[in-house]
């Protein structure tokens, strides 16, 4: 502790570290901890961009490298004991567990770029004859350049609005909106969407909508069914800890499969994939979802990882994460807030994901520095710090950690 932070009085560091054991001691999911191989000394805050290692994931690549792939071969594909070629389905219903889905209307494949694009055509094919394609003015990148790139290929008006100002949007074009396509988590903000309310204002003009859930799936309980929901997509390398570059996941309503018309239609959605036919027709269901081969290594590390998930309940997966970015906020309020730095993330914990977003002049080089003293977090240059908390693996003792990390670098 330095002498600065000591001025701020040594019972206030104190009274915060006997709040983070208490918490960590009542957490309901302390065990879950135990599935994840953390490194030693380490405190890693980035699982809002890539989910920290599942103990299950280094065995289950062996057992795919060397029994399934190296002594399987290509029996492996239907092999009873690999069974390569439903993953897809079987992964997809494990997710869609996770985001309120029903079995038969989530599969996982392809990138999320590649499921973004697919998706955002099958949506706009739904309503033809509309002009209006509605999506975030703040959206991560790719989801704007492929609602750019719809647009283009489909001649429909995109519009740029801030989710605050979504329903008027929707209200002013009415009948001529296509598509709505929203994050459920702003990715630079941490801030959450109102997933049902906005769904329903777009239903009530008729618009078919696209909810991006790579900051929502696995950080908080989703309920795609109950909420009318159209389509989703989401990846699976951040809070599903499935790894770098692990395949994204569609669900698609039940509701729509029999309309669904993609662009990218590939040989493993066709109906008789292996009759090897000149023309495409669909599978049935959402099976004409899939697109290419499946990447059959990722897609076995990511059913491993969703394990990670056994046994735990969502709404208490939700209230332990919402208390770890509580108490975040609470020791950023003690630690930092006369050092310049700034809450960006909704103190309201309904309004907030799994991630708490600092605005610092100096966070291009803070996050870095905090990174050598072992609190990995992110930055969205040029001033803002992110930190991700998943509740399966990190603590209360982390957030303080991280708080007062930051805390010493600025006062050195």
């Amino acid at each position: 502790m330095t002498e600065t932070t000591t001025a701020l009085g040594r019972s206030s560091v104190a009274e915060l570290a006997e709040r983070a054991a208490a918490l960590d001691a009542a957490n309901p999911l302390g065990h879950c901890r135990e599935r994840f191989l953390l490194p030693e000394g380490k405190t890693y805050l980035d699982g809002n961009s890539l989910g920290a290692l599942p103990a299950a994931v280094p065995d289950a690549m062996r057992d795919a490298v060397h029994r399934q792939w190296g002594e399987g071969l290509i029996g492996s594909w239907f092999g009873e004991q690999s069974r390569w070629w439903e993953l897809p389905h079987r992964l997809g219903d494990k997710v869609g567990a996770l985001i309120g889905a029903a079995p038969g209307q989530t599969v996982v494949g392809d990138s999320t770029s590649v499921q973004i694009f697919n998706t955002l055509v099958a949506a706009a094919r739904l309503r033809e004859g509309r002009g209006v394609l509605l999506t975030d003015a703040g959206h991560f990148p790719t989801d704007a350049y492929l609602a750019d790139s719809v647009g283009d290929l489909l001649g429909l008006r995109v519009e740029r609005v801030k989710p605050q100002e979504l329903a008027d949007a929707i209200a002013r074009h009415a009948e001529d909106v296509a598509v709505v396509a929203f994050p459920a988590v702003d990715f630079a903000t941490g801030e959450r969407w109102d997933i049902p309310g906005l769904t329903k204002a777009a239903h009530d003009v008729g618009a078919v909508v696209v909810w991006d859930l790579c900051h929502a799936a696995g950080a908080f309980p989703v309920e795609l069914d109950a909420w009318d929901v159209d389509f989703a997509v989401g990846c699976t390398y951040k809070y599903l800890s499935g790894g770098p570059g692990a395949p994204a996941f569609v669900y698609a309503s039940s509701r729509h499969h029999g309309q669904m018309r993609q662009p990218l239609t590939g040989w493993t959605g066709h109906a008789d994939p292996f009759a090897m036919r000149g023309s495409y027709t669909p599978a049935d269901g959402i099976g004409r979802a899939r697109i290419g081969t499946p990447t059959i290594l990722s897609m076995l590390a990511l059913e491993a990882a969703l394990g990670a998930f056994d046994g735990v309940d969502l709404d208490t997966l939700r209230a332990q994460s919402l208390s770890l970015t509580g108490f975040f906020i609470e020791c950023c309020d003690a630690l930092l807030a006369r050092h310049g730095f700034g809450l960006i993330t909704p103190r309201e914990p309904e309004r907030r994901g799994g991630q708490v977003t600092l605005r610092h002049p100096d966070a291009a080089t803070l996050v870095p520095a905090a990174a050598a003293r072992g609190v990995v977090g992110d930055k969205r240059e040029p001033d803002l710090l992110r930190y991700g908390f998943n509740a399966l693996y990190n603590t209360h003792a982390d957030a303080l950690r991280a708080a007062r990390t930051l805390a010493e670098l600025i006062e050195a």
